[in-house]
């Protein structure tokens, strides 16, 4: 028989949810020992609140700082840190106990161009939260507060091309290749918006310079099929783990899904009758792509021992909480995956290149790859001509004074 594990009698007004507390934690793959830990700290907040005159209904995310704030003020360290109050706040909002959280409204006319610069890429541009305030936002607010925007009146009407081009020979010298790439996408952006509001009144869009990068002249950077074969061998199918990053890695090296494509998949975008998966792309994008066969046995065996749970995300955490894995941890997988098999670390971005070039190589056409990696352009899609060495030497002029 296995140690048994004491758990806590919650008393006050968080009590009537205590049981379905423990069960919840449970689910979400909490040890034993770990759910009475977290049980108690229920007991010790439903306590607080008592002793403050409220009720559960009345816990906000405010209060269950202040609780832990309460908690450091007396010298004690377990659960006096602000986030470790949220999962108990979580969990009781799921059950429609205490109130959702309140929206931070705008303050100023600077934030709430801000504010509406994220609903317009969120809803016309069609944009993920990560790149809205991971990339677009921060660029945003940086480039206004260099060019001397009022954070009480905005006041873009004297907004000028000088003005752009000086923020950009500021900045870009500071940042690699990529990220100031990266600057000048988002900072089109901000201008195309400025001028769609009626901000500004001359489209400045065309202000913005390329950045030259010498690396687009070189081949895109795929695997060799070696080196692609030891990355999936490096997984031990035999664990959990093993078997979800082996189904991660095929369906980036056979399919050329991206990071958050693969993050994003749920059980329900598997059509197993059909053989199709549903995919969730760029700009709220969904395609429909054929499931290959061994991809979907790998995807079958992981799901055989697959937690369950509430959470209906397809590739989930293997450590408690069992939640959704996102595009940084599918990234991981991959590095991790490079680390096990002796190779240079890559990103999961250049398993998109290898399955590209790998149906290039077995007489795919381009618009076929196009096709199957989802671009909206077909010039995006042409990188991958300079890939096929074979169709291109025909192209090739004679060099001068060579042999002819």
């Amino acid at each position: 028989m296995g140690r048994r594990v004491w758990v806590p009698v919650v008393s006050g007004p968080l009590a009537p949810f205590a049981e379905g507390y423990e069960s919840w934690l449970r689910s979400r793959a909490y040890s034993p020992s770990a759910a009475a830990s977290r049980v108690y700290q229920f007991d010790q907040l439903s306590r607080w609140l008592q002793l403050e005159g409220l009720g559960a209904g009345e816990l906000t995310g405010e209060r269950a700082e202040r609780f832990a704030a309460t908690r450091r003020a007396a010298g004690l360290v377990t659960w006096a840190a602000p986030r470790s109050a949220m999962l108990p706040v979580g969990y009781l909002r799921g059950l429609g106990v205490a109130p959702p959280p309140v929206p931070v409204l705008a303050r100023g006319p600077f934030e709430e161009l801000l504010a509406d610069y994220r609903r317009y890429l969120s809803v016309e541009r069609g944009l993920s939260d990560h790149t809205v305030f991971d990339a677009y936002e921060p660029a945003a607010r940086l480039f206004l507060i260099a060019v001397g925007a009022d954070p009480n009146s905005v006041g873009l009407d004297r907004l000028r091309a000088a003005g752009v081009s000086s923020f950009l020979a500021g900045e870009c010298p500071k940042r690699s290749v990529s990220g100031a790439r990266d600057l000048v996408c988002a900072l089109r952006s901000l201008l195309r918006y400025l001028h769609v509001a009626g901000l500004i009144k001359i489209p400045l869009v065309w202000a913005v310079p390329s950045v030259a990068d010498l690396r687009d002249r070189s081949l895109p950077r795929g695997l060799d099929p070696a080196a692609v074969r030891r990355l999936l061998a490096s997984c031990d199918r035999r664990r959990l783990v093993g078997r979800r990053d082996y189904a991660i890695l095929l369906l980036l090296s056979r399919l050329g899904l991206r990071a958050g494509e693969v993050a994003a998949m749920r059980l329900d975008d598997v059509d197993w009758r059909r053989g199709e998966l549903l995919v969730h792309g760029k700009g709220s994008r969904q395609d429909v792509l054929p499931l290959p066969v061994d991809v979907g046995e790998a995807m079958v065996s992981y799901l055989r021992r697959r937690p369950r749970g509430e959470c209906r995300a397809l590739f989930l955490r293997v450590t408690a909480p069992w939640v959704a894995m996102d595009r940084c941890t599918v990234a991981w997988v991959v590095r991790a995956a490079c680390d096990r098999a002796g190779l240079p670390r890559v990103g999961a971005h250049r398993l998109r290149h290898t399955a590209a070039t790998q149906m290039l190589r077995a007489g795919a056409s381009l618009a076929e790859i196009g096709q199957v990696l989802r671009h909206r352009e077909r010039k995006t899609t042409a990188i991958y001509a300079k890939v096929d060495r074979t169709a291109l030497r025909p192209l090739a002029r004679p060099w001068p004074g060579g042999a002819a």
